[in-house]
């Protein structure tokens, strides 16, 4: 598996494209705004996009989700505990700021273990509820994608309605951090890192 970072909107969301290096299949990761960046990317790289997938459902991971159906006719997942927030009337008011449009229902709903098949490699489906109840991170062979569960020297927020910082810390206790040291860790925000390093450096992290 192989992986292209595209920063976009307001807020600079990590949105990715996952794909299989031998069939050119991809998954469309958090398509958040600015979605002809994603589009012009996916060209030139030669992609076939198969999926569309959400970290979590919050405005800003999210805001892309239209554009992309309406393009490729291709099935949105994210994890049924956020599906609410793909249709939530409280996170219209940031739609204008972070250029954001109203998400299509979800097609299927994904859980803990699951495993996307994009090609003839897998992402492997992990529940990290903290920043959300339904908040998801995607393992493949040699990196994580955390959503906004686990950053480069922090973690993600839970004073936003549904966080939980107890849940959040078992998230990353009993999820993340078992993970290899050397494992990269593609965050929805900020810079990439390592499981290793935020085990030595992450202030959050005891």
């Amino acid at each position: 598996m192989k992986y292209e970072v595209i920063v976009v909107g307001a807020l600079e969301t990590n949105s990715y494209l996952v794909f299989c290096k031998e069939t050119c299949e991809c998954a469309i990761i958090d398509p958040a705004a600015e979605a002809d960046k994603i589009f012009v990317l996916i060209t030139k790289k030669s992609l076939t996009p198969v999926v569309i997938l959400n970290t979590h459902g919050h405005i800003d991971h999210i805001g892309a989700n239209k554009d992309m159906k309406d393009r490729f006719n291709i099935p949105l997942r994210i994890h049924s505990l956020d599906s609410p927030m793909l249709k939530n009337g409280q996170q219209s008011e940031w739609s204008f700021f972070l250029q954001a449009k109203t998400s299509p229902p979800a097609d299927s709903f994904f859980e803990d273990g699951d495993k996307i098949e994009i090609g003839e490699s897998f992402l492997q489906v992990l529940h990290t509820p903290g920043h959300s109840p339904g908040s998801v991170s995607f393992v493949a062979n040699s990196f994580l994608l955390s959503g906004d569960t686990l950053f480069c020297g922090g973690v993600g927020r839970t004073d936003l309605p549904g966080g939980n910082w107890e849940k959040l810390e078992n998230s990353l206790k009993n999820k993340i951090l078992t993970l290899p040291d050397n494992m990269i860790v593609l965050p929805g925000h900020g810079p990439s890192t390592t499981i290793g390093q935020e085990k030595s450096s992450n202030p959050f992290i005891r």
